[in-house]
């Protein structure tokens, strides 16, 4: 037997390996920050946008010039952050976390209406247990305090 843990302990037979769905993020690279700079610049210029466009751009008084000024903004932004390593993981990440709802086992309509009596009533029980004790140690604090 061999120690390398690649390997089947029974039969020494190599285990198939599964490609690895994580990688490594670099998030030092060079691009990947000036792509989050001016992305948050953006963000932040579309906050102010609303309050502080309309003084210096008279185009910007229109309401809906504003509401196209923020929302180029946003878009702009996101399009950015999606093109760094960390955009793209994350956009792996949602496409992997919508598999995974796929193969979840919902349960029924009626296994829903009865697990939610039931923590109903547990609360209820739960809920007056806890305002007789209240009650009784009220109680007893007026009996000791007068």
């Amino acid at each position: 037997m061999s120690n390398d843990k690649s390997r089947d302990a029974l039969s020494d037979a190599p285990i198939p390996q599964r490609n690895n769905s994580a990688e490594v993020v670099n998030s030092g690279s060079l691009v990947d920050i000036v792509l989050w700079v001016v992305a948050l610049i953006l963000l932040v210029g579309a906050m102010l946008a609303n309050q502080h466009l309309p003084a210096y751009w008279a185009p910007a008084n229109d309401v809906w010039v504003r509401v196209g000024v923020i929302l180029a903004c946003i878009i702009v932004a996101l399009g950015l952050l999606y093109a760094t390593h960390q955009g793209k993981g994350f956009i792996r990440l949602l496409k992997d976390a919508r598999i995974e709802l796929r193969r979840v086992t919902w349960p029924t309509k009626q296994e829903t209406v009865t697990t939610s009596w039931q923590v109903l009533a547990v609360v209820v029980i739960a809920s007056i247990v806890l305002w007789c004790f209240d009650y009784v140690l009220g109680w007893l604090m007026k009996f000791f305090i007068g």
